[in-house]
């Protein structure tokens, strides 16, 4: 089942953890839009419409942002802060999706507000798996707020 209306915006740097991700969402026929931010900046300026992204429409919101932590220019770490200190984002749900196992990664990440802490799997068959869960909790299961 697929859900057309609903994005997600993928804010990962290593182009082997992003083919990864999409292949799994196509595995799963999970059909959404999937957004890509390379670093913390342009997930930044998509989200708020600056940059690459200004004049884009700013009502199109993702409904889920998996977020990494180790990002270029700006960490995964800022990028949450960034997004839960601005009235158009605070309740937007954020999944950080890291292969970070550093515990204050994890308490930071707690305290800023994520919505979920996943470490990636290193297995392609549990790393799809994981994704596959979160597409089907987030995207169809999730009832988000309104942003």
């Amino acid at each position: 089942m697929t859900v057309s209306t609903k994005s997600i915006l993928l804010v990962e740097d290593n182009p082997d953890d992003e083919a990864l991700a999409i292949r799994a969402f196509k595995r799963h026929h999970i059909g959404n839009e999937v957004i890509v931010a390379h670093d913390g900046v342009e997930a930044l300026d998509y989200l708020f419409g600056t940059g690459t992204y200004a004049g884009r429409d700013m009502t199109v919101k993702p409904t889920v942002v998996l977020l990494d932590l180790k990002l270029p220019r700006i960490d995964g770490i800022e990028v949450l802060r960034r997004i839960r200190s601005d009235e158009r984002t605070k309740l937007l749900p954020v999944v950080v999706l890291t292969t970070s196992s550093e515990e204050q990664d994890m308490l930071d990440s707690y305290s800023l507000g994520c919505n979920s802490y996943i470490r990636k799997p290193v297995d392609f068959l549990q790393f799809s798996e994981a994704i596959r869960q979160l597409g089907m909790y987030w995207l169809l299961m999730n009832e988000p707020p309104p942003l």
